[in-house]
């Protein structure tokens, strides 16, 4: 069985703050064991959507950096450009949103890079086997030029995925936006006349003949029986002209997520932190947060991402839902059924199970763990 390591987040009797019991818990779990003299380590996380304030603090970023800077290794904290239009989608707008929720190279002690580039086109095809949906992933470069993958993750719930834990902030988080694109939609690009300024910047990305510009309109159109759903022309818009209708079932896109964290993961060193307060009922990708829908529980730490997850749903599970949260009152609505377990009584047609199934089948990890408590409070 993988070991998951966990502390709760009580301080009193130590003396330090929940920073400090964090590395104390990495140390505890073996973060010293993998070799990072010299070595390019990329730690994995989400910086928080403009407006949203339950993200990970950057305190807790800079005391995994610390830490990493200790045993040589070169950090940089990093994260992929979105899909969708927002404050992330290119790697300006996704700086400055960083800078305004508090991660900066002073306050972190390391530079930020996003991953994918600019416009979130620069990506590294890695080919994949034994998989089932995915064969090539598209991956932030930036990650896999690193020599080292760290996941710090905020769990979470999710509307699609039902939560966000490790697996999810590798396997989507990582992808480019192409690759989220992949993971998101089996589908076909689509041009919003309103919003697109015939720049055809689209046009030069697109390798399939799906784009054919209207020259009367002045506008980009797609040709359906071309266009392959590759995504390339989505980061190639700067006007979020062009989208994805997000039509894959939640089951297939929870099954995506596994494959894509195993194209991140596979033969690499690799080491997991979940922190589990704050249990916001949606993705910090949201511009706003709802009150927390379980206590504040702990943090986590081990080498495998899936056991880190199963751990976490877990503690999870064994909570009550807090009065007043969105899980509460669906659990207390007149029309609520029973879905046996909290994620999925918040976003019933949501999907987890199938994502930590098809994680475990291709061998990112093992649902198999044992716990073990450490530095918590008597």
């Amino acid at each position: 069985m993988s070991k998951v390591y966990f502390t709760d987040l009580h301080t009193k009797e130590y003396g330090d703050g929940p920073a400090i019991k964090l590395q104390n818990l990495i140390k505890a779990a073996g973060i010293g064991n993998i070799d990072m003299n010299g070595k390019f380590v990329a730690i994995k996380m989400h910086f928080g959507e403009k407006g949203n304030v339950a993200h990970i603090r950057p305190q807790f970023a800079k005391a995994v950096v610390d830490v990493v800077r200790s045993l040589g290794g070169k950090p940089f904290l990093t994260d992929c450009n979105t899909m969708y239009p927002g404050a992330r989608k290119n790697a300006l707008e996704h700086l400055y949103c960083a800078w305004e929720n508090g991660f900066s190279p002073i306050s972190c002690g390391c530079p930020i890079i996003i991953a994918d580039g600019l416009k979130g086109t620069d990506e590294a095809i890695v080919p994949l086997s034994g998989t089932d949906y995915v064969k090539e992933a598209k991956i932030g470069r930036a990650v896999m030029d690193a020599d080292v993958i760290i996941s710090l993750n905020h769990f979470k719930g999710h509307n699609f995925s039902s939560l966000g834990g490790a697996l999810k902030n590798i396997g989507m988080g990582c992808g480019s936006r192409a690759g989220k694109k992949e993971q998101h939609s089996s589908g076909q690009a689509n041009v919003d006349p309103e919003l697109c300024r015939g720049c055809r910047m689209c046009l030069k990305n697109c390798a399939n003949g799906g784009l054919v510009f209207d020259e009367a309109a002045g506008k980009m159109t797609i040709d359906a029986d071309h266009c392959t759903g590759c995504g390339n022309c989505l980061g190639a818009c700067n006007f979020d002209a062009i989208g994805f209708v997000n039509d894959t079932a939640n089951e297939l896109l929870s099954r995506r997520i596994a494959e894509y964290a195993k194209a991140v993961l596979d033969g690499r060193p690799q080491f997991h932190i979940s922190l589990l307060l704050d249990i916001s009922p949606s993705c910090d990708c949201h511009c706003e947060n709802d009150v927390p829908i379980l206590p504040n529980i702990g943090m986590l730490a081990s080498t495998d991402a899936l056991a880190i997850d199963q751990a976490a749903v877990d503690l999870c599970l064994a909570q009550e839902p807090l009065p007043g949260s969105q899980l509460y009152n669906a659990v207390h609505s007149d029309h609520f059924v029973e879905t046996g377990n909290h994620f999925n009584n918040l976003h019933p047609k949501s999907d987890w199970k199938s994502c930590f199934e098809q994680a475990e089948k291709i061998g990112v990890g093992s649902r198999q763990y044992e716990l073990i408590n450490v530095f918590t409070a008597k």
